[in-house]
């Protein structure tokens, strides 16, 4: 997806169906937003970049096309109640434990 391009633009255009119908269906069917479908997808694949520790969070924002850094924090911090890098700190405590098994 072009990092330029709304999501309800891309998604009407790939689908080829007016958003709102799109997003309207969408939520009657699963009961959330469209749009909060996609954020918590985006937080998903954030969490595992973040586990795999290959890219930093400037990399994994530019990645998934977030418009900055603030902006992806603060939507995983709404989303999983912590701060990114206290999510990845978290898994590495739970690495220290394993190694002390």
């Amino acid at each position: 997806m072009n990092s330029q391009k709304k999501i309800s633009d891309y998604v009407s255009e790939k689908l080829g169906y007016d958003y709102t119908y799109l997003a309207n269906t969408f939520s009657e069917v699963k009961g959330m937003t469209l749009q909060h479908f996609i954020i918590i997808n985006k937080v998903e694949k954030v969490k595992e970049l973040l586990l795999y520790d290959e890219l930093n969070l400037t990399e994994i924002s530019y990645k998934l096309n977030y418009s900055s850094v603030a902006h992806l924090s603060n939507q995983f911090k709404k989303i999983t109640g912590l701060s990114p890098s206290f999510y990845k700190q978290l898994k590495q405590r739970r690495l220290g434990n394993l190694e002390d098994l």
